[in-house]
């Protein structure tokens, strides 16, 4: 396992004094490794799961080939450019079974929607386009070409192909293709569990009483959230004040039943606390200043539920040690205290990481281009992440403006606004009708 020291010097311009905020992604993807185990769930509970392993087609999907249709099926070879065909009609193949019997030169086959495509037959006139009188049907000329409404053995999935790939999240629309392929459950890897908790001696929990200079932990309730859309198994280990005793013991039992754990609180620089010193303890934490608003301040590396005393390393006994066999450390993601820096962090590099912890290999969801309906004031050297409302203009152009009031506290702000405005680290002032990308909730923040 390498060390943070060794990731950072392959890290091009690596400053953690000011650390770019496009390089943070590049930490992470050497410092997070995938989960490695691997459970059968049934198909039922596979929503948002990530694959294990490739599916590999059993049967060709369809099986034959069949009508597109309801209408008329005979052979296309008959049709003539400028005449009208008129055939006689044998039978109805019904969609479910094998329509029994042969249809020779000059006949056709009723035939309803899915049903099976006898040999020789290749082609669909839909009904509507058809005249009938008694056993005959004509059809005009024009309206159909060979080899149209013809839905072919195996276009959709060949047997033997790969129909879905590991790593792949399944989706309502790959949790209906596997449905399609007889599959009642499937492989999927299991679920990172990431422990959260708040620390200061500021924050209330919910159902104490108000006090002065206290504010109530909603970080806790925005992590969890953001953990559960995402996939993850979220376990809540509350609130800790600034107490040295009652950190560490916190510390450890997150490491110890936990991938991966989140702070809020206790990484700004300068800060008299004891929350930095403890993650210092316990692993190897690098303290990023990094070149971003909102969320200048944070910590990223590893913890242990072990300890070291005179070399020797003793074990923390916990109840909640992981199910997984070896190393105790988890990863850590030390976030800001402040809201909205709490939310755009996670975002913008926690969110990614946990990603690759899943296996997920799909692609992140493309950043829009929308035109600033305002001007923003920018300087080069930081990227900044503005809380926005995209909208859909009369012209049809999407069109952004902020929330208005930027601070990291105004957490109402994040709840008006639709996706974040991303300026990026070289970009300076927006003029108004410039183009802007805009990172939307909706995919990141939502199903």
């Amino acid at each position: 396992m390498k060390s943070l020291e060794a990731i950072a010097a392959e890290i091009a311009g690596y400053d953690p004094q000011a650390l770019r905020a496009d390089a943070v992604g590049a930490f992470l993807e050497r410092l997070v490794e995938p989960v490695r185990e691997a459970e059968t769930v049934a198909l039922r509970d596979a929503l948002d799961r990530i694959l294990a392993d490739d599916v590999i087609s059993p049967l060709s999907v369809p099986p034959h080939d069949n009508s597109a249709m309801d209408g008329y099926a005979f052979d296309g070879a008959a049709l003539r450019p400028e005449a009208a065909l008129t055939l006689r009609v044998v039978g109805t193949a019904l969609a479910g079974k094998a329509w029994q019997g042969t249809v020779g030169p000059g006949e056709c086959l009723k035939i309803m929607t899915g049903a099976i495509l006898p040999a020789g037959l290749d082609t669909v006139v839909p009904q509507e386009f058809t005249r009938s009188e008694g056993d005959r049907v004509t059809v005009p000329a024009g309206v159909v070409q060979r080899g149209d409404n013809r839905r072919l053995r195996g276009e959709d999935l060949m047997a033997g192909q790969p129909a879905l790939r590991r790593g792949q999240r399944l989706t309502p629309a790959a949790c209906g293709l596997l449905a399609s392929l007889g599959q009642q459950t499937v492989s999927v890897l299991r679920r990172p569990r990431v422990a959260y908790f708040s620390t200061g001696d500021e924050i209330l929990s919910l159902g104490e009483a108000p006090r002065e200079g206290a504010v109530y932990d909603s970080n806790r309730y925005t992590v969890l959230g953001l953990l559960r859309r995402l996939g993850c198994e979220p376990i809540d280990l509350g609130h800790v004040r600034d107490e040295p005793t009652a950190l560490e013991a916190r510390f450890r039992e997150a490491a110890a039943q936990a991938d991966a754990v989140i702070t809020s609180g206790g990484v700004s620089v300068g800060e008299a606390d004891y929350t930095k010193a403890m993650m210092k303890k316990l692993g190897d934490v690098a303290f990023w200043r990094i070149a971003m608003r909102p969320g200048r301040p944070m910590a990223v590396g590893r913890i242990s539920a072990e300890k070291t005393p005179d070399s020797q390393r003793e074990t923390v006994v916990s109840s909640y040690e992981k199910m997984t066999a070896g190393s105790s450390d988890a990863v850590l993601f030390g976030l800001p205290g402040n809201p909205v820096a709490v939310m755009v962090t996670f975002l913008a590099f926690v969110r990614p990481a946990l990603l690759r912890m899943m296996g997920c290999t799909d692609a992140p969801p493309p950043l829009l281009r929308a035109h600033s309906a305002e001007a923003l004031r920018k300087k080069p050297g930081r990227t900044e992440y503005q809380r926005g409302i995209v909208s859909r203009g009369a012209d049809g152009c999407l069109s952004v403006r902020t929330t208005g009031n930027q601070g990291s506290g105004v957490l109402r702000s994040m709840v008006q606004a639709n996706g974040l405005i991303v300026l990026h680290h070289d970009q300076g002032n927006v003029g108004v009708g410039d183009l802007v990308d805009v990172m939307m909730f909706d995919g990141v923040m939502g199903p």
